[in-house]
């Protein structure tokens, strides 16, 4: 007999923390901090902006240089004649970033759905460790500053980068269902936020012997955990013979933990929903097609709508700390740490906007409310007087607004995506779906450097 969908939905949720293993709690920590490595080492670029320039321009207050050396030797790393000039090329780089970035998702998400998640993070982990190793530490070590070379590590770093967030999701989605998805993903989902923070801490506690070692700290932790990843993450329950998402014996409640929020509610209890990355061997489904995805409901309008949020995310992202320096002439070291309430901000309100989605079980009036708010925040952020107090106030609050939609809608929301009815016949949709999401944000976002 088909019960209604309020009432299958309760045992469901309860069912969040009884299914619950040691296996889950450690994909979910080496999911989460897989991911705030490799952002980690990407706000370092952000960190260090201000060194960076005073690096490629004439200076004689250059403390990345040792004091006593030839006039000639001083002056080749001088590739711009001005901090203005070396500024645009800084933005240059971000922009190279996002949209290699942006192509490299896209492509990932495919991959990810068609080889073994595990390898396909970890490789892209440690690839891109050795990258930002070359790019920030060896050539200041060897003092070689070319633009075309800068320009090409990091087109390749974008594309190294763009494994994680697919792979890391869909891990995710193997293992959570929609049983308290909004809560446990917008949680989950800090871990950007959390890696900014990691990343703002480590480039301040070493800036004062050089940016160049903020790289390579951030590059050694990052080329570790991937190596921790490769021998430790288990991409889907069956691997340790737990029952796949959807294939339990109670068929009626694991199927309503799975269906995304914006399915029906009313559904035929005969459908069953399968695991993302299934492993059966009677039946191995067909990864989806990207166009087939893109043509999925809801995946082109979140996409557009990253794309707009995550052009206004990137922006704190990439220059937060770069704009406290400058326009209030606050120490570097000390804009790294105040540009951490921004990412404060986020993880409260990726959390709490979760849960209330959860409360509620629906996503879009929660994002629309929080935007709303954020365009007051933003409005009142740009007239933060010089004070940091104030400062780091408003910013936690304007992350609260934007980073929690942010959040939401590059992990529960593309995880909903990939779980809908439609797919059920090719169940090897999400990483590509979330691909799709967060390349058309990233689009978005290198449209707005």
């Amino acid at each position: 007999m088909a019960l209604p969908g309020s009432l299958r939905r309760q045992p469901a949720n309860r069912g969040l923390v009884s299914r619950c293993s040691h296996h889950h709690i450690v994909v979910f920590l080496l999911t989460f901090f897989s991911y705030s490595l490799l952002h980690a080492s990407r706000k370092t670029f952000s960190n260090v902006k201000v060194s960076i320039s005073s690096q490629w321009t004439p200076s004689c207050l250059n403390i990345t240089s040792p004091e006593l050396r030839p006039y000639e030797l001083w002056n080749s790393s001088h590739l711009f004649p001005n901090a203005d000039a070396a500024t645009l090329f800084l933005g240059t780089l971000d922009t190279v970033f996002l949209f290699s970035y942006a192509v490299g998702l896209f492509v990932s998400g495919i991959v990810g759905d068609r080889l073994n998640l595990r390898w396909v993070l970890s490789f892209g982990m440690c690839s891109s460790a050795l990258v930002v190793f070359f790019f920030g530490t060896l050539t200041e070590w060897l003092h070689f500053y070319n633009k075309w070379f800068y320009c090409c590590l990091w087109v390749v770093n974008g594309l190294l980068q763009s494994t994680g967030w697919p792979c890391v999701v869909a891990v995710m989605g193997n293992w959570f269902g929609k049983a308290g998805r909004g809560f446990v993903f917008g949680l989950w989902s800090a871990c950007a936020s959390v890696g900014n923070i990691l990343g703002a801490f480590l480039a301040s506690c070493v800036l004062k012997y050089g940016y160049e070692y903020a790289f390579l700290v951030t590059a050694s932790v990052q080329f570790a955990g991937g190596v921790v990843v490769f021998f430790g993450l288990l991409t889907s329950p069956k691997e340790v013979g737990l029952p796949e998402l959807g294939a339990d014996d109670d068929g009626g409640v694991e199927e309503d933990a799975n269906r995304p929020l914006m399915g029906d509610d009313e559904a035929d209890d005969d459908d069953r929903n399968y695991s993302i990355q299934a492993t059966d061997t009677d039946y191995q489904p067909k990864a989806i097609g990207f166009f087939q995805a893109c043509c999925l409901p809801g995946v082109v309008l979140y996409s557009l709508a990253y794309a707009c949020l995550k052009l206004v995310n990137y922006s704190f992202f990439f220059w937060l700390p770069f704009y406290l320096s400058d326009n209030f002439g606050w120490k570097e070291a000390e804009a790294d740490q105040l540009s951490i309430w921004y990412d404060v901000g986020g993880i409260i309100g990726g959390t709490i906007q979760g849960l209330i989605s959860d409360v509620l079980q629906k996503r879009a009036p929660v994002l629309a409310i929080s935007l709303l708010f954020a365009v007051g925040s933003l409005f009142g952020y740009s007239r933060s007087p010089d004070s940091k107090l104030i400062n780091a106030v408003i910013m936690a609050i304007t992350g609260f607004f934007i980073g929690g939609p942010s959040n939401m809608i590059s992990s529960a929301i593309s995880a909903d995506l990939g779980r809908q009815d439609l797919v059920k016949g090719s169940s090897e949709a999400l990483a590509t779906v979330t691909g799709i999401v967060d390349g058309t944000g990233s689009i978005g976002a290198a449209v707005g450097q």
